[in-house]
């Protein structure tokens, strides 16, 4: 084996042994949790990298709460509204960015921009009055105002992005049709960023099932607390004292979802964040 042979051998070992330590810290906590979710109170606290049986009673227990369930049902309503109109305005408001010319229109974009960078808590205490004014207090519509005006902004700009590269034959041919701006957007231009549509999408289901600073402010009851609350209420009392075991279990209960959404749009999560050029 020659020198330069040897380098490369070395460089890919070293390459695949990157990946390898990278895939065993993204992954072995939430495996850590699943099995310690399938362990008996009794053994809890014994390490364990193995099961040697399975035991569900962990799982039986949260589900047979019907504040856990219910805040189940909860997650879901609010992140799919806010994915829902999330997308909606996005859509429009790319369209009017993205294909629309007038005076101010970066301007508008860095607006967007920057609403984004504002962290929750800088806004929590004035947000708080405005859900408390409207009268969405502890109401889950109160959850979907706050997680949008969140999601909005990342939504806009990728979609704004990706609408200004298709082709502008697209939508001259569509308005020589006689096609108005509502049907160019649903007939001509929403097939094509269907990519881009399922990355944003999927972050804004994201960013609303695992947020906890707005659900935990602006619920009170637990028939209105989504997931994460309802995870956090679970613990208490001393250390020693805290179920491990259910809240293992309903960690994984919640983060299963994500990974199986992630899985089945994978594809279309890099299509739409690498999408540079459209085919003709």
């Amino acid at each position: 084996m020659t020198a330069r042979e040897f380098k490369k051998l070395t460089l890919r070992l070293g390459f695949w042994l990157l990946i390898v330590l990278v895939l065993i810290y993204a992954i072995f906590p939430f495996y850590y949790a699943v099995i310690t979710s399938l362990k008996p109170s009794s053994e809890l606290f014994t390490v364990n990298f193995w099961l040697d049986s399975l035991d569900f009673s962990n799982y039986v227990a949260i589900f047979s709460q019907g504040s856990f369930v219910r805040a189940i049902f909860n997650s879901i309503l609010v992140s799919f509204s806010v994915v829902a109109i999330a997308l909606l305005l996005g859509i429009t408001a790319s369209y009017a960015l993205g294909r629309v010319r007038f005076r101010g229109r970066t301007t508008v974009m860095l607006v967007i921009l920057g609403v984004s960078m504002f962290p929750q808590v800088a806004v929590l205490s004035g947000l708080f009055e405005v859900i408390r004014g409207l009268g969405l207090y502890n109401n889950p519509a109160g959850l979907i105002l706050s997680y949008t005006i969140f999601t909005l902004p990342f939504t806009v700009w990728v979609l704004t992005t990706f609408m200004k590269q298709l082709p502008q034959e697209l939508e001259e041919a569509a308005i020589m049709d006689g096609a108005t701006p509502w049907v160019t957007i649903t007939r001509v231009f929403l097939p094509l960023m269907w990519p881009a549509m399922a990355t944003t999408g999927l972050l804004a289901f994201i960013a609303a099932w695992n947020e906890f600073l707005f659900a935990l402010t602006f619920t009170l009851s637990d028939s209105q607390r989504t997931v994460p609350v309802a995870i956090a209420l679970i613990s208490g009392g001393s250390q020693h004292e805290l179920p491990w075991g259910p809240i293992m279990a309903a960690s994984v209960t919640v983060t299963v979802p994500l990974v199986v959404l992630v899985m089945i749009f994978q594809k279309r999560i890099v299509s739409g964040l690498t999408a540079g050029a459209v085919k003709g």
